[in-house]
């Protein structure tokens, strides 16, 4: 971060009476380690505006009580934007050889969700085996998750309301199809805080493109902007001007944060009213506490040998995701609350078997190395891993010719699994018909998914509220109901 202004210089500008002003101060923060500590706790200025909406509105990060006993403290959500397809990963359909290019119209039975004239059946390219003792369905390219199949659970009765990429990460992400509303991410530490004030609650580590819909996915919505979820650079500097510049040390920066203290309580004794002025100097205080956690935080270099290879780092196949995931295993042991991470794209209308194989081969080795990590570490029990994308695929495709086999958009049948925090592993909840066109079986909208996260981590989506534009606001929008078999 950088200086804020020497200290000699903050004096004679209050003996002198110049006309520098405290936003001034913070003019050299800039894009980087400030403004996420200014996003992350600047919310205290709003306080004084949502207060007047919402008497729980609280812009801090301290641990809050859960509405009911947790079987989760934190959760790592691994999102796979573009819509992966369950009959190629986890939910295989012997019916579609026998349909394999046999054509059907627009109007039948079974319709795309993207259908435009004739369509015809697409067998998978891939081969399927069950694994572990629970028998788990998976593909046999999935040559490392395989390995911890029994601590997954399946569920594969989620349906959602959009086939287009922008709004159906909007609902799986934030529950509302249009934006503009928090992230579960930002839920989750409104409703339990964080248990490391020093770094923010609620990190996304997403690739350099942002997925559709782009930073509204991971958005504080109308909740307080501390709750907003931080996102890390992924190429380069994670956070940039994490080191203060050259010659200026950190005892040197303390001192002038100290001096702006006293400027702003002089200010605070003559205008009590004006709370953002603390929470400004709260924001200062954050980016300064960041600089001596983060670093170690984001720091691979002490991790054994063994450990990197066991995730696939240095493998150019792997690397990218398998440092995403190590670093939240990292930011769980940290304290924070809820990890974010992005992987795209899935949406594979043409070449399933190259699109789709080459995403498995970047993600199958670091997410079996993280659950396993987890476990070993004692970690897996209170850590709700989640893996999903935004819907599902259709079992059919357009006539493109050749062997450019693909699929549509599906919002009626998709696969999301879990593990660890109390999920019920060893298990497959839930069906799809014979072609997995649909859901026929434990069929719940996203909605009681996200319910049923929320009380896996200890929290009533009915009591997880907040007051905004005259009514009180929910992560399910109207309610949902838990899905009581995905729980152990």
């Amino acid at each position: 971060m950088k200086p804020l202004m020497r200290a000699s210089t903050l004096e004679d500008a209050i003996n002198r009476r110049t006309k520098a002003t405290r936003r001034e101060f913070g003019l050299g923060l800039g894009a980087s380690l400030g403004s996420i500590a200014f996003s992350s706790l600047l919310s205290g200025e709003d306080t004084a505006i949502r207060s007047r909406e919402s008497s729980d509105a609280s812009p801090h990060l301290t641990p809050k009580v859960a509405h009911h006993p947790a079987k989760a403290k934190n959760c790592i959500f691994l999102m796979m934007e573009g819509g992966p397809s369950h009959l190629d990963t986890f939910d295989p359909k012997p019916k579609l050889k026998d349909l394999h290019l046999k054509q059907f119209t627009r109007g039948g039975a079974q319709k795309s969700a993207m259908e435009s004239g004739k369509r015809y059946y697409v067998q998978s390219p891939f081969q399927f085996g069950r694994f572990g003792e629970s028998g788990a369905d998976m593909a046999t390219n999935w040559v490392h998750l395989k390995n911890v199949a029994d601590d997954l659970c399946f569920f594969r009765g989620c349906q959602v309301d959009s086939v287009n990429h922008p709004t159906a990460m909007y609902q799986m992400n934030c529950g509302n199809r249009f934006g503009g509303d928090p992230g579960i991410g930002a839920w989750v530490t409104y409703g339990l805080g964080t248990t490391n004030e020093n770094l923010p609650g609620f990190i996304v580590l997403p690739e350099v493109s942002y997925p559709q819909g782009g930073a509204a996915n991971w958005s504080n919505g109308y909740l307080p902007a501390s709750f907003q979820g931080t996102p890390l650079r992924a190429s380069g500097s994670p956070i940039l001007n994490l080191k203060p510049p050259s010659g200026f040390s950190l005892e040197r920066q303390r001192k002038n944060l100290d001096l702006l203290g006293k400027i702003n309580e002089r200010h605070a004794t003559q205008h009590p009213q004006h709370s953002e002025l603390q929470a400004r100097l709260d924001s200062y205080e954050l980016a300064y506490r960041m600089q001596s956690e983060v670093p170690e935080a984001l720091d691979l270099s002490g991790e054994s040998e063994t450990v990197l290879r066991q995730y696939g780092i240095g493998n150019k196949e792997t690397d990218s995701f398998a440092k995403k995931c190590l670093l939240a295993r990292k930011l769980v042991e940290k304290g924070v609350r809820f990890i974010q991470l992005y992987n795209g794209t899935w949406d594979s209308h043409d070449y399933i078997e190259r699109a789709h194989g080459n995403l498995v081969r970047g993600v199958d080795q670091p997410i079996a190395a993280l659950i396993a990590d987890l476990k070993e570490r004692g970690l897996l029990e209170s850590t709700l891993v989640v893996w999903c994308g935004e819907f599902g695929r259709t079992p059919d495709n357009g006539f493109r010719g050749g062997t450019a086999y693909g699929r549509d958009h599906n919002p009626n049948a998709m696969t999301i699994w879990m593990a660890g925090g109390g999920v019920n592993a060893g298990h497959t909840i839930g069906a799809t018909d014979e072609t997995g066109m649909e859901a026929v079986e434990g069929v719940a909208h996203v909605r009681d998914f996200h319910v049923t996260l929320l009380r896996l981590l200890g929290l009533d989506d009915n009591q997880l509220t907040f007051y905004h534009a005259g009514r009180f606001k929910q992560l399910s929008q109207f309610g949902g109901r838990v899905i009581e078999d995905l729980i152990a």
